[in-house]
């Protein structure tokens, strides 16, 4: 039991800093802030299902197309990192640019993905399917959008008890934490021959 929950730990955690549930509600309340509830919920699930389609493409087809491609997984670590090193320094340096979108198709392009289905949890996936394996790997995905369609769902009342600041600055404290994978994600794959 003990080894279970390590394991869903080890897994779980760098997950739920590379979805970083707080900030998508963040992001969530300033896509179509104009929408009705029932269209900003649609839109939430949408993201939600292609998010975790395109994880789990990416988990059993990943390593295909890597060799595909000619790139290891260190390549990938090391690219990966580069990227979530730009938007994690562009959350803590850029402020606040989301901003609002008139447009009320959201739920695919950006929320399902980049935002739920980036950079960040794509290489978390990689090197989680290694370390502790497909089935501890899903079911701590599952476990962290189940968090995400929470926060979708209470996204008002949330806003409400933190506050924008409070949102916005939970928001930076995960991407700070994101900047530091990031480093380590480029370290690992700049040492693995």
């Amino acid at each position: 039991m003990r080894e279970f929950a390590e394991k869903f730990i080890v897994a779980f955690i760098p997950l739920f800093v590379a979805i970083d549930p707080i900030g998508l509600v963040a992001c969530f309340m300033g896509l179509a802030p104009n929408a009705s509830r029932e269209v900003r919920q649609r839109q939430g699930m949408l993201g939600i299902v292609t998010g975790f389609g395109v994880a789990i493409g990416f988990i059993f087809l990943g390593r295909f197309i890597f060799k595909a491609l000619g790139i290891s997984v260190s390549d990938f670590q090391v690219a990966g990192g580069l990227i979530l090193l730009g938007l994690a320094a562009r959350e803590l340096i850029g402020g606040d640019d989301q901003g609002g979108t008139g447009n009320e198709e959201f739920g695919v392009v950006p929320l399902g993905m980049p935002l739920i289905a980036g950079p960040a949890l794509l290489t978390a996936l990689l090197i989680l399917v290694d370390t502790v394996g497909v089935a501890f790997t899903i079911g701590s995905l599952v476990v962290n959008l189940v968090l995400v369609e929470i926060g979708f769902r209470y996204a008002r009342r949330i806003e409400s008890l933190l506050g924008r600041q409070g949102l916005n600055g939970i928001s930076k404290l995960i991407a700070l934490l994101l900047a530091a994978i990031a480093v380590s994600l480029i370290r690992r794959g700049w040492q693995t021959p």
